[in-house]
């Protein structure tokens, strides 16, 4: 029996990092990363309206923020207890309809942080006749900030690769060592019995009484589905529409559910592969040209030992380091999300098809599980909470029944059946495997009762493609509704919508704005498994056939670095560059700049000068200076339309180029 403890880690949108408050009065705000207040005064009695409960401009956004005083425990009327949630309002420019709420994923996701990227992405009628509505979950973000960074940078990088009794002990200590050190991180223990998602619900109920409105129009990605679920359940009288974007099937009992998910995943990511195969310029990158047995190769490779590699470092230099199995199933799961980071994870493996470089790899597992590159330490997240994540889970589920150590060895011996059927990724069946340590862990495994959501226009949405919520998932929920309508995506990512695809946004935007359902109860968009492969940089500068051709080439490298492409557009960040020298970006008014200290992609293709990546007109420019094949001096670039200009010497010859 072969058991993998990897890090879970749910990614949605790239999403920008929520600043720390700085807002007056200082005291509206708990501060990022520390403990939730708890205190014993009364509840604010509603005013009504965004007027009357002292809004503020949130922090680096356009919304207002309205900081909510509710009761700790919603389902007892004798626990005085409170605690603060922070909300968002961006109000209606025009005719105003009601609040459109989005419930964001995770669990652990700060809503705010997401509030104004994903408002972004509407189109302008939704914003002109709702109130757009963000919040930070109870314990998450501004509404508490729990986080446990390091205890679950620990946990998510335990090798506990075991077939053995010994080697599924180590999966049992770190489960419990990561439980304990996590709480301990955290602070204020008394919070966690009321985390779950019937708690959490009842905080926008609050919210909804204090702004004075009839009924709600939710929409919920991924864990969001969960929410707006138990929303509907609990307060059908309020819930004008649904949306379910990446559903979660309440009714599967926890094994059940991660069941579902790891073959999800497994399928996935052979869908992936099989795309590489379909795909001339990837099939031709990986070796023998099968990307599914570029794979297994290396996942054999690594389950007999882990490799050394060497690590180009942001200071210079490189730095030996060790991959193993585990960092190289916790680094595909957390990159099988979306067609690009699917292509960029295939990129990775191309690498190593071609000269056995691991750094691409690494380049992944460290952005999955937010490491420093240079020092391997936890980069704090304060979008993301890993604690909130089963602060919640543990609360909504039950895993198992008995004691905590009878808890484990039954899921331990469910996974026998998972170890022997599902051929990738079987360690995603083990993602909430803490739980059975966790304090106040809910020991009930009964599941809710299937929603009808009778008189509730609902709108559930999914990929086949969807790893993390199969789409059988929002089938299933589909099936049970009054007056569902199912939109399926072929191909596709974790959620769907707001991302640009006409067949999705357009369906979405007549649903809420006027009310206008599907044309068919069950429709089918086009997609893509991956997004069409970038071929790597050659090795050597020599294969490229002129400077047009390496600049452009080296554009797609930077663009599709994991320390670029995940960036949080705002802190400062060096990377050390695949064949030697340093890349560094920050960000500007109008886009952000590069600095490229013999910063090479290519061997014999060595670069230092400056660059940008214009937002307003949509151009991305280098001018550097070469050295190695040839010397030179270059102007590269790229124009919104895809228009390509290099000018300059390269090699003692003027250059004047386009494509």
């Amino acid at each position: 029996m072969k058991k993998l403890l990897i890090g879970f880690i749910v990614l949605l949108f790239l999403v920008q990092a929520c600043a720390s408050p700085t807002l007056e009065p200082a005291s509206t705000f708990a501060p990022m990363g520390t403990a939730v207040s708890v205190t014993e005064a009364p509840v604010t009695e509603p005013v009504g309206g965004l007027e009357g409960l002292g809004g503020v401009p949130c922090p680096d956004s356009d919304f207002t923020c309205v900081t909510l005083t509710v009761p700790l425990n919603h389902f007892d009327p004798n626990d005085s207890r409170t605690m603060d949630v922070v909300f968002a309002i961006l109000p209606a420019t025009g005719e105003r309809k009601g609040m459109f709420v989005t419930a964001t994923g995770g669990p652990g996701s700060a809503g705010l942080a997401s509030a104004d990227s994903y408002t972004a992405a509407f189109d302008p009628s939704i914003t002109e006749h709702f109130d757009i509505v963000f919040f930070d979950q109870r314990g998450v973000g501004l509404s508490g900030g729990l986080q446990c960074t390091n205890a679950a940078a620990a946990y998510y990088r335990t090798d506990a690769d075991a077939n053995t009794a010994e080697g599924e002990a180590v999966m049992v200590a770190s489960a419990q060592k990561f439980s304990t050190d996590c709480v301990a991180e955290m602070g204020n223990p008394e919070i966690l019995p009321y985390l779950g998602t019937d708690q959490a619900v009842e905080d926008l109920e609050s919210f909804r009484q204090a702004m004075g409105d009839e009924k709600l129009w939710l929409y919920g990605e991924s864990y969001g589905t969960q929410y707006v679920q138990t929303y509907a359940a609990a307060h059908p009288e309020h819930s004008a529409s649904l949306i379910l974007d990446g559903t979660v099937d309440l009714t599967l009992s926890s094994e059940e559910y991660y069941v579902k998910q790891t073959n999800a995943f497994s399928d996935v990511l052979q869908l992936s592969l099989q795309a590489c195969n379909d795909d001339e310029f990837c099939a031709e990158s990986m070796g023998g040209g099968d990307a599914i047995a570029a794979y297994d190769k290396l996942a054999t490779r690594l389950k007999q030992d882990q490799q050394p590699f060497d690590f180009p470092l942001p200071s210079g230099g490189t730095a030996q380091r060790t991959f193993n199995f585990t960092d190289l199933e916790s680094g595909a799961s957390s990159y099988m999300y979306s067609q690009s980071t699917r292509m960029i994870f295939l990129r990775a493996l191309a690498a190593y098809s071609r000269n056995e470089d691991l750094a691409p790899m690494a380049r992944v597992l460290y952005d999955s599980l937010l490491l420093n590159p240079e020092t391997l330490e936890a980069i704090p997240d304060p979008t993301y909470s890993d604690a909130m994540y089963y602060g919640v889970e543990c609360q909504d589920y039950g895993f198992f029944s008995g004691t905590p150590e009878e808890r484990a060895q039954a899921w331990l011996r469910a996974g026998d059946e998972i170890d022997s059927t599902v051929p990738h990724f079987s360690s995603i069946f083990y993602g909430d495997f803490p739980c059975v340590f966790w304090p106040n862990a809910r020991a009930d495994n009964t599941r809710p009762a299937p929603l009808t959501a009778d008189g509730i226009p609902t709108l559930v949405l999914g990929a086949i493609a969807d790893p993390a919520t199969p789409v059988s998932n929002g089938q299933d929920v589909f099936s049970r509704l009054s007056d569902g309508y199912l939109v399926t995506q072929d191909g596709g990512p974790h959620v769907i919508y707001g991302r640009g695809i006409s067949c999705i946004d357009d369906l979405v935007t007549n649903f809420l704005v006027k009310d206008e359902m599907p044309a068919n109860r069950e429709t089918t968009c086009e997609g893509s498994v991956t997004q069409e492969f970038v071929p790597l940089a050659p090795l050597d500068a020599s294969e490229f056939a002129n400077p047009l051709e390496a600049l452009r080439s080296t554009d797609d490298e930077i663009y599709y670095l994991p320390e670029y492409y995940y960036w949080d557009l705002e802190t400062p960040t060096s990377v050390g560059c695949p064949f030697g020298g340093t890349l560094s970006f920050e960000a500007t008014d109008n886009g952000d700049s590069f600095s490229l200290d013999a910063c090479s992609f290519t061997n014999g293709f060595s670069l230092t000068g400056s660059g940008s990546n214009n937002y307003d007109d949509g151009s991305f420019t280098l001018e550097v200076d070469v050295a190695g094949l040839k010397d030179g001096s270059l102007t590269y670039t790229r124009d919104s339309e895809g228009a390509l200009h290099v000018t300059g010497t390269y090699g003692g010859e003027a250059v004047d180029l386009s494509e």
